[in-house]
């Protein structure tokens, strides 16, 4: 017998308790939702009051999922390490769903028995005696470090699997040399990574090819742009890998929202990458709250004036045109509804600091925000007084005021779909910079990689970012069908925080020198701390869109109540 067939039985008892979890997790969702409610809606003030449930809820959400998407692959001809990592990463997630399930039962007013009686399962607890047991961990591990840390390889068709072998050449060649010397010296990504790409095609990936760009016309292709983000971030999150996300969201705008005119103007310049783009949104007393931007917009002959204050605006400096989230109905109890998208064209800027002064006197500064990681793009403060944009740059024209929000969301799937792919790409290049050092580093006089502890280390890193890719790519397919926002949300959480931890542990395993500068792990770590803030803050994240989603869904509601 295959080793993933002497796997089989543990697989059965994996896809049985999961099963039973799904039961349960989707009772306690619906019980939940039932303390939400408001006159047969949910209500803001009644969701606020069970955040902790919720955030629960939604944790407990991508971890199932990603569990299910793991043991779905799983059959007879598996590579037996892949079986061996999807099982260890089961059962893991088995031991927080369960904890996580107590805590929601706890709130949504139900017995902790039927949790209780899942812990109790003889058929759970052999799984777990099996998978999380010390000599599976070992064995997986000892796995990893045989195969050099390249796990969770998902099959792709020809066109995309030859789209990920160039561009995983692209970034061990081009990118990954000059990745050190970007982040230590808190440099402007330069020509030499942006012309490459512009060549490859890396800004036109969500741009229909009509429009220049290589998507095809009639679907989108969220899985290319998956396998791309995910093969440059591991060479570099900040000097590569975050450079489709700006023009993956105003592409997404443009095609909801935008004018023929604005498409045929804009889309073959952003898939050329020039101009470059950047994105502002988030506002200093606003933070992941979209809807409460008070950035002002006030109309005269011809176009608009932009007053107000942007921040954590990534590549402003480069970028030639600002998509720019504005306020341009003074009545604030509008909300969302009075916010519309415009386009502020300006010259690129290499430095950390800019000012424009247009002729008429309207002025647009800007100042990077210095931070601890994800440096190359540099992320801005920005100050616009009196700075005009005139009429032919509000995406949608006159039919397109007050919908700004909306098409701004547009880009949000994208956009989390991406920011998936960089986490698997700076976890993808943490491990295997963590199997390499552990191989070569003695410790009483033996290998690192043959300790038992390292070898469990190892083990449960890649069983993570096995699961989180195999997500990822799933995701991406359902997305493509017009469908996933809540999924695509689900792996955005899961994988954006199993980075954290994946390249942590990366670095713990470095021992003083992960914690050294001049080697690359530290940057993957201080990289990966970001990606749980941007692109909808965790807990926004959760509690807004995951659990609201979950509630809803479960109550047959179409739309948010409050």
């Amino acid at each position: 017998m295959t080793g993933s067939q002497l796997l089989q039985p543990h697989a059965a008892q994996a896809r049985d308790m999961l099963g039973r979890l799904r039961a349960l997790f989707d009772q306690s969702v619906r019980n939940l939702a039932e303390q939400c409610l408001d006159a047969g809606r949910l209500s803001a003030a009644r969701l606020d009051a069970h955040q902790i449930a919720s955030f629960e809820l939604a944790w407990a959400g991508a971890e199932l999922l990603a569990a299910e998407t793991a043991i779905a692959s799983l059959d007879a001809q598996a590579d037996p390490l892949e079986a061996q990592l999807a099982l260890v990463f089961t059962t893991d997630a088995i031991v927080a769903l369960l904890d996580r399930l107590d805590v929601i039962a706890a709130e949504a007013g139900m017995a902790p028995d039927a949790v209780d009686a899942l812990r109790s399962l003889p058929a759970w607890r052999a799984l777990r005696a099996a998978m999380g047991s010390a000599a599976a961990l070992r064995a997986a591990g000892h796995g990893v470090v045989e195969a050099q840390g390249l796990v969770g390889e998902v099959a792709l068709d020809e066109p995309h699997a030859l789209a990920q072998d160039a561009f995983r050449r692209f970034a061990a060649e081009v990118v990954a040399p000059q990745a050190e010397a970007i982040h230590r010296h808190d440099l402007t990504v330069p020509e030499s990574l942006l012309q490459p790409m512009r060549e490859m095609g890396v800004f036109g990936l969500a741009i229909p090819e009509s429009h220049g760009g290589s998507a095809p016309d009639d679907r989108e292709d969220t899985l290319l742009m998956v396998v791309v983000t995910e093969a440059l971030s591991e060479g570099s999150l900040a000097a590569a890998g975050s450079l489709i996300t700006r023009p993956e969201i105003l592409t997404r705008a443009l095609m909801a929202g935008g004018t023929e005119a604005q498409k045929a103007h804009w889309l073959p310049r952003l898939a050329a990458g020039d101009p470059l783009c950047a994105i502002a949104m988030t506002e200093p007393d606003c933070g992941s709250d979209l809807a409460a931007c008070q950035l002002k917009g006030t109309r005269l002959e011809g176009g608009w004036l932009l007053n107000g204050a942007k921040t954590w605006c990534t590549f402003a400096g480069k970028a030639g045109v600002l998509m720019v989230v504005t306020r341009t109905d003074p009545d604030r109890a509008l909300g969302h509804k009075g916010l519309s998208v415009l386009l502020a064209e300006k010259p690129a800027f290499d430095g950390h600091s800019f000012e424009v002064q247009q002729p008429g006197g309207g002025r647009l500064s800007g100042r990077a925000i210095p931070t601890i990681g994800y440096r190359g793009m540099h992320s801005f403060d920005l100050a616009f007084e009196d700075y005009f944009v005139p009429d032919a740059n509000v995406v949608g024209g006159e039919a397109g005021l007050g919908k700004g929000f909306y098409y701004t969301l547009s880009g949000m799937v994208g956009g989390r779909m991406q920011t998936s792919a960089r986490a698997c790409g700076v976890m993808r290049a943490a491990l295997r910079a963590a199997v390499r050092y552990t191989q070569d580093r003695k410790v009483f006089g033996a290998p690192l990689a043959d300790l038992a502890l390292t070898q469990a280390k190892l083990a449960r890193m890649a069983a993570r970012l096995a699961a989180c890719r195999r997500l990822a790519y799933a995701v991406a397919r359902i997305v493509d069908t017009g469908e996933g926002r809540m999924e695509a949300s689900l792996v955005k959480l899961l994988a954006c925080r199993s980075a954290e931890l994946v390249t942590r542990e990366a670095l713990q395993l470095h021992g003083g020198m992960g914690y050294a500068e001049e080697t690359a792990v530290s940057r993957y770590f201080v990289d990966a701390r970001v990606l749980s803030i941007f692109e909808g803050a965790e807990e926004t994240l959760a509690l807004k869109v995951v659990a609201r989603s979950l509630m809803e869904r479960a109550l047959g509601l179409n739309a948010s109540g409050g």
